[in-house]
C-alpha cells in the first residue's frame, strides 16, 4: 500500500504490526499514560470558546488505555489544560474519568488527575493560590482520583523566591488525604513557568524541590518531571527520599529512563499505548529472569519494541512543545478511536501539513497505525481539504 505525501513523495507503508495482548499491568514500573480529550466536531471549540467535549469517545479513550493494563493521568496539559480546556468541563472531565475506572477497579490507582490553579487566572497572592490548589484538590479527591498537584501559572507569576512555593505547597500536604504527585512542568511545556520553584537556575530549582520532598515525603507518592533533560532526571531519582518515585515526563528519553528505574507518567504513550504495553511486559520478564543471559535478551527486546517509537515522540514534541497535543490527536483520528480531527480551542490547526505527514509516516514506521486501510483514507481525506 502506498500513499502521496508531502515531501515524501509515494511512501509505501510498513508490513502492519499485530502487538500481543495484554492481560495484565506492568508489575515492574507503575506507568501513566496522560490522556487527551476528543473535541466534539459539532461543538463550538473555536479559539476562545467553552470546550465543547465528546465524552463517549473521551471514555471510550480510558478505557482503551485501562485494557492495554496503563493508569491514566487526566485533566493534565495533554488533556489540553491551560489551552483551551475550562474548569468545567476539567471538573466534568474528573467525575466521569473516575466514575468509568470504577468498572476496572479502585479509581484512586486507576486514574490521578491534576489539580491546579487555572479556574482563578487572577489569584494575585499566595492565600487566593492555595485556596484555588485547595478546591481543585477536594475535587479530585470528592470524585475517587489519585491528585496530581500541577504547576500553577498563578504562583509562578506571585512567588518571589523558594520560600512562596514550600509555604504554599505545605497547606496543600495539609488538604491532601492521601500521598500525592508533584509535577514540574519546564518552560518547554509552558513558558509561563519558567523560574519554577524560585529560580531560573535548574540547580538551585531542583535544590528547593528537594527540600520541599524531604520535608514532606510522607506525602509525596512521586514526582512527574518534564524537563526533556535525562542527566538531570537520573540525579534527581539518586537524591529522592526512599519511597518516593520519579515518574519521567521525558517524552524524548523515556526508553532509558524507564530501562534504570523511572517510572512514567507521559504523553507520548497516548500515542503509543500499544507498544508501551509490549515493551513494560517485556521489562517486568526482564527483570524477573533468572539468569543474565535471559535478562540481556529481554532488554534487547524492550529496547527494539520502543526504539522506532522515539522518532516519532521526537517529532510530535518538536518545538514550540506545548503544541504537541496536535500530533496525539491527529494519530487517535487516524487510529479509529475518535470520528474528527477536532480538538478544543481549534488546536488541530496548531501544526502544519508537512508535520502531520511526518507523523503519519513514523507512526507507520513504530507500527502504530492501527488499521493501516483507515489511516490511509483518513490521511488522503485530510490532504485533498488541503488541496492535495
Amino acid at each position: 500500500m502506498r500513499i502521496e505525501l508531502p515531501g515524501f513523495g509515494s511512501y509505501p507503508l510498513s508490513e502492519p504490526t499485530t502487538w500481543p495482548a495484554v492481560d495484565r499491568p506492568a508489575t515492574s514500573r507503575i506507568v501513566y499514560a496522560a490522556a487527551h480529550v476528543v473535541a466534539d466536531p459539532l461543538g463550538d471549540n473555536t479559539p476562545g470558546s467553552p470546550a465543547a467535549v465528546d465524552w463517549e469517545a473521551t471514555l471510550r479513550f480510558r478505557r482503551h488505555l485501562w485494557s492495554l493494563g496503563l493508569r491514566v493521568a487526566d485533566a493534565m496539559d495533554t488533556a489540553q489544560r491551560n489551552m483551551g480546556l475550562d474548569w468545567a468541563a476539567t471538573r466534568e472531565l474528573i467525575r466521569r474519568s473516575a466514575a468509568e475506572a470504577r468498572s476496572y477497579g479502585d479509581p484512586a490507582t486507576l486514574v490521578s488527575c491534576g489539580a491546579g490553579t487555572d479556574h482563578d487566572p487572577d489569584a494575585g497572592t499566595l492565600d487566593a493560590i492555595t485556596a484555588a490548589y485547595a478546591e481543585q484538590i477536594e475535587t479530585v479527591q470528592s470524585a475517587g482520583a489519585g491528585v496530581i498537584v500541577m504547576a500553577s501559572r498563578q504562583l509562578a507569576r506571585v512567588a518571589s523566591g523558594p520560600g512562596d512555593y514550600h509555604r504554599v505547597y505545605g497547606k496543600l500536604f495539609g488538604v491532601a488525604e492521601r500521598p500525592v504527585i508533584l509535577h514540574w512542568l519546564g518552560e518547554m511545556f509552558d513558558p509561563n513557568l519558567a523560574g519554577y520553584w524560585g529560580s531560573r537556575d535548574v540547580a538551585a530549582a531542583t535544590e528547593s524541590f528537594l527540600e520541599l520532598i524531604h520535608a514532606n515525603a510522607s506525602m509525596v507518592d512521586g514526582v512527574k518531571v518534564s524537563l526533556l533533560d535525562e542527566e538531570h532526571e537520573i540525579g534527581l531519582r539518586a537524591a529522592l527520599p526512599e519511597g518516593v518515585k520519579l515518574y519521567t515526563g521525558d517524552d524524548f528519553n523515556y526508553p532509558s529512563l524507564i530501562r534504570t528505574g523511572s517510572h512514567a507518567l507521559l504523553g507520548i504513550f497516548d500515542a503509543i499505548a500499544p507498544a508501551a504495553a509490549a515493551a513494560l511486559q517485556v521489562l517486568d520478564a526482564a527483570e524477573a529472569s533468572c539468569t543474565d543471559e535471559g535478562r540481556e535478551r529481554l532488554l534487547a527486546q524492550y529496547d527494539e519494541i520502543l526504539a522506532p517509537t522515539v522518532p516519532l515522540s521526537r517529532k510530535i514534541f518538536e518545538t514550540p512543545t506545548y503544541n504537541y497535543k496536535t500530533g496525539i490527536v491527529f494519530l487517535a483520528w487516524l487510529n479509529g478511536h475518535q470520528d474528527a480531527f477536532a480538538m478544543v480551542n481549534g488546536a488541530q490547526s496548531a501544526r502544519s501539513l508537512l508535520h502531520l505527514s511526518e507523523v503519519f509516516r513514523l507512526a507507520d514506521q513504530a507500527g502504530l497505525l492501527a488499521d493501516q486501510e483507515l489511516a490511509v483514507r483518513r490521511m488522503k481525506a485530510l490532504l485533498a481539504v488541503n488541496g492535495l
